[in-house]
């Protein structure tokens, strides 16, 4: 065991140690990083020497409390650039840790695995803040008693298959406004709406692997105009592929018609509202007395 052979060589004094750190993107993208003095490789990873990467002490401890540090690094054009991070091309990337006797990188250990959290940049370098596994204990569990469905279109709760004809729509960007309102010509063969509330990504282009909300879905003589909640942060331009998914606005009837899915339907369509609490006895067929 590689931890096996780091820790027998720290018993011996005979270590040379540095930390390695591996970041994989939610697109599949690794980087690696090392603050040692020239590249090192393992698990198929190269990590760079010379990406300024570093970090702050690791804050654990024995239990369930969340064990949180920070990387620190330069922006640079071949590793952690200033467009990619404005892009959120690492907003939840995963993050390993290790240290490593840099004479003999099969003797290692791992010191933390996690996500990046927050992201910062300022004067040419950034900052991530590093979530352990534990953090997701922070996280809400159970079931919400609501009218809405709780779960996610798509998901393994609603079941809905997205890749059925009628529910996503791939066809190329033809004029964008403002980055967020995309106009199309001709996109019929869809009613008016039915996007709303639903994903576009971004397929192809600068702009490749970027997802936003769907605010607006209207069709009209004119064409089809669709509008984000918020602008794309990186262009995109005429031709660049798009793959726009339908919408669903939680509703029993939404689940019923258009995705014929109320089976899965995962709300409370018949739960009293506020206004129930704020009724008052009533004399059948008059006036309350």
């Amino acid at each position: 065991m590689s931890a096996d052979l780091l820790t027998a060589r720290l018993q011996q004094g005979a270590a040379a140690l540095c930390r390695c750190w591996a970041v994989q993107r939610t697109d599949g993208t690794v980087f690696g990083f090392t603050d040692h003095d020239r590249d090192l490789a393992f698990d198929g990873i190269d990590f760079r020497a010379d990406s300024g990467m570093s970090a702050r002490a690791l804050t654990q401890s024995t239990g369930l409390s969340v064990d949180n540090t920070e990387a620190l690094g330069a922006l640079s054009d071949s590793a952690v650039t200033e467009a990619d991070i404005v892009a959120g091309r690492f907003d939840g990337a995963e993050v390993r840790a290790w240290l490593v006797d840099w004479t003999d990188v099969a003797a290692r250990q791992m010191l933390f695995r996690g996500q990046i959290g927050e992201l910062t940049r300022s004067g040419g370098a950034f900052t991530a803040e590093l979530r352990g596994l534990t953090e997701a204990l922070n996280q809400p569990q159970g079931r919400v008693y609501q009218a809405g469905c709780s779960a996610v279109l798509g998901d393994a709760a609603c079941k809905v298959d997205l890749a059925a004809p009628g529910y996503v729509s791939d066809r190329p960007a033809e004029r964008v406004e403002e980055g967020r309102i995309f106009h199309f010509a001709d996109f019929t063969g869809f009613d008016d709406r039915w996007f709303e509330k639903g994903r576009l990504e971004v397929l192809s282009g600068a702009a490749k692997g970027l997802v936003a909300v769907v605010k607006n879905d209207r069709l009209s003589a004119a064409g089809r105009a669709i509008e984000l909640w918020e602008s794309l942060p990186v262009p995109v331009a005429a031709g660049d592929l798009l793959r726009i998914t339908a919408g669903c606005d939680k509703r029993a009837e939404t689940c019923r018609l258009k995705f014929h899915n109320l089976l899965n339907f995962r709300g409370f369509p018949d739960i009293p509202g506020e206004d129930w609490l704020t009724t008052t006895p009533q004399r059948a067929g008059g006036a309350a007395p």
